[in-house]
């Protein structure tokens, strides 16, 4: 009787030929398809709930429950994709470090790829919105520059650091920020708060996104330690698990006691929605361990799972987890053109929201399994950057 291969093997096997771990693209996978969903009721929906901040949240709102889902869902995006850059990095840096890469080549490479992905935030999702902002690519690309430094930390200082603004960032946010009296400020919300204008924007801070990557890079180092040689290391669809369980556990109690760490946004009841609702922008505690819970589980059974259902090369989950950058401009470019330039910003509701995110899936499909196959021919080419 055949046995199924044990996740150590498939592990091994991806280090030995130099593959992608599929269950990391799987996940991104996921989380375009949400974020799709989530853009096209930000395009489209006239309806849509986004008020998941003190500084935008006004107290005594009725929650509809099909528009909050919609929304809440999505707020697994920004957090996986920031963790998983910090974990494809580690993966692929660490590695280079340990062959005797040069080390200003490597910090290079890093720089201005970061850079890049920054100023996509500043010139082309800025034009198609018809507004500045800093978003989730100038939060991934300032913490890519800034990970040039970050990297050489051992991974007990890095976590620490990271754990240490998630814990207590709120403090210092605090001191620059009060929503209550809205003592917004451009240097605060570039660093740990939020600035909101119909023209301008700021609501991806680096610091927590930051600590994020940190944790994700952490993670990297982990997973090449177990590729290594598995040795007394739990292996990585427990660690997870265990990592995911106690994020929720942080959540439900820092939701529960409806004080700090939830980033001055407070349950007004105990109704479930009430209790969902945590503030992203800038993001709590509270937010940052559901998240990051929730990612670390789906992680897990994702990696558990990978051995007994194999992997197909041109799977959805799979080419869009691949492709996750060109799927993000080429998106964001058509829906946002349509909203701003097309005239249909906030014209339809959410049952029309779902079918255009539907149809955007289907057209970006074929197109990102040309871009994969463009990219892998064209290795040292600008498709390197995206």
């Amino acid at each position: 009787m055949l046995k199924e291969p044990a996740i150590g093997t498939v592990l091994a096997e991806v280090k030995t030929q130099s593959k992608r771990i599929a269950s990391i693209d799987w996940m991104r996978g996921i989380v375009m398809i949400l974020m799709v969903i989530d853009h096209a009721s930000m395009a489209f929906n006239g309806g849509r709930f986004s008020a998941d901040s003190a500084g935008l949240y006004v107290p005594g709102t009725q929650l509809g429950a099909a528009e909050f889902i919609t929304r809440w869902s999505s707020h697994l995006c920004a957090p996986t994709f920031v963790f998983l850059a910090g974990t494809a990095l580690a993966l692929s840096i660490e590695r280079r470090v340990a062959k005797g890469q040069n080390p200003w080549s490597i910090d290079k490479r890093i720089l201005i790829r970061g850079l890049f992905i920054l100023l996509l935030d500043l010139t082309i999702i800025s034009f198609f919105s018809w507004r500045l902002t800093f978003q989730v690519l100038y939060a991934i690309g300032l913490s890519m520059m800034l990970m040039t430094l970050l990297r050489r930390l051992s991974t007990f200082w890095l976590v620490t650091a990271a754990l240490g603004w998630i814990v207590l960032g709120e403090l210092v946010t605090g001191l620059v920020w009060n929503p209550a009296e809205d003592t917004a400020s451009i240097p605060a919300a570039l660093t740990m708060a939020m600035y909101y204008t119909s023209a301008f924007r700021i609501m991806y801070p680096v610091l927590p996104w930051l600590s994020m990557m940190c944790l994700g890079w952490a993670f990297g180092r982990y997973l090449n330690g177990y590729l290594s040689g598995p040795g007394k290391q739990l292996p990585p669809q427990v660690f997870l698990l265990i990592m995911g369980l106690i994020g929720l556990l942080v959540f439900a109690v820092v939701r529960y006691l409806n004080g700090y760490g939830n980033m001055f946004l407070l349950r007004e009841d105990s109704s479930w929605m009430q209790y969902l609702l945590v503030s992203k922008y800038p993001p709590s505690l509270s937010f940052t361990a559901v998240q990051l819970g929730l990612l670390c589980i789906i992680l897990a059974g994702l990696i558990t799972i990978e051995p007994f259902i194999g992997v197909r090369k041109n799977g959805p989950l799979l080419v869009f987890g691949q492709t996750a950058m060109f799927f993000y401009l080429i998106h964001r470019i058509a829906l946002e053109g349509l909203a701003q330039w097309g005239g249909l910003r906030g014209q339809w509701g959410l049952r029309e929201t779902y079918i255009a995110a539907g149809i955007i899936l289907v057209i970006l499909y074929p197109m990102c399994l040309w871009y994969r196959s463009y990219k892998k021919a064209h290795p040292a080419g600008w498709a390197q950057f995206v």
